[in-house]
């Protein structure tokens, strides 16, 4: 891919519903098969990219031979039909930079870079980091600020001033404070774009400003977030209300137990993937978690029908 330094006359703007794709494994190994089904399935839905090697997506038990396999049996499937992004994380500055090395003639238009985990490093310590990949790369970087996985949060004073940079293009944000995030959309400077990470505050988000989600959840309800957004959009707050209704349950049961299980087994349900199997330690939806998600598999079924 062409690595041509981003201006901001040519920053990309980031909007709409993205996919956090789920990893498919069979017997310990990628499932390309199921990998290429899902693709297909997605790209004819109303979705605007898809993030690889996610939280979702398993990544932190994905080797790299695994890593760079991932991405061209996606970008070869996929042939341009959406946006493929790359998530990447890591607590050493330096690892971080011989991987951006190492991905750089990847299939990818951009990244999503958690912050530091762990380590839990100052706001200049996180402003540096990612100074420092954005020189390293040409390529768009999307922030993600998870505190509640990374054990810091990264202030909207820390993030508006890499936002300066053309190439940091926005932020995922799943920072769990409401006046923060409301704050951010407020002030973020234009060409910026926030894109929710929290599903169940979807619509919240978006009618507050927000750009769009990087959602989980939008592998089973893909068409009806997408529905949410484009009626807030159009001014119709109350055909928003009315469709985010009817899908807030189902959002919930999604994240019953840690993700991805249930979203897995719901989509092993749809035929999508030839088993819903997770890498340890995360461990398949429980038996009590898969009766409830086959009841409401049947129902919704029965309903589409």
């Amino acid at each position: 891919m062409a690595n041509t330094r981003i201006t901001p006359a040519t920053r990309p703007r980031f909007s709409g519903v993205w996919l956090p794709l789920i990893t498919t494994f069979r017997d310990g190994a990628l499932d390309d098969a199921s990998l290429r089904k899902l693709l297909r399935h997605y790209a004819g839905l109303p979705i605007h990219g898809i993030i690889l090697a996610g939280t979702t997506g398993e990544s932190l038990t994905l080797d790299d031979d695994e890593l760079h396999h991932l991405v061209e049996v996606s970008a070869a499937t996929l042939d341009g039909a959406k946006p493929l992004l790359l998530g990447l994380s890591g607590s050493d500055t330096r690892k971080m930079l011989r991987t951006l090395d190492k991905v750089a003639s990847w299939p990818v238009a951009g990244y999503l870079i958690a912050c530091p985990y762990y380590t839990r490093p100052s706001q200049e310590g996180m402003r540096r980091h990612f100074e420092a990949l954005s020189d390293k790369s040409a390529r768009p970087i999307l922030v993600y600020n998870i505190p509640y996985r990374t054990g810091v949060n990264l202030s909207n004073e820390t993030l508006l001033r890499l936002a300066e940079r053309a190439n940091i293009v926005g932020v995922k944000d799943y920072c769990a404070d409401a006046l923060q995030s409301f704050e951010l959309i407020r002030d973020k400077p234009e060409g910026f774009s926030v894109l929710t990470g929290e599903d169940a505050l979807f619509r919240t988000m978006v009618a507050q400003g927000a750009d769009g989600g990087i959602l989980a959840a939008a592998h089973v309800q893909t068409a009806g977030f997408a529905r949410v957004r484009e009626r807030l959009l159009a001014g119709d707050a109350a055909g928003a209300l009315d469709e985010w209704r009817g899908m807030i349950d189902l959002v919930r049961l999604l994240f019953a137990e840690p993700n991805p299980a249930a979203i897995k087994h719901w989509l092993w349900l749809d035929g999508l993937i030839a088993s819903p199997e997770l890498r340890l330690p995360m461990t398949a939806a429980s038996p009590a978690l898969a009766a409830r998600l086959a009841t409401e598999h049947g129902r919704l079924s029965q309903k589409a029908a």
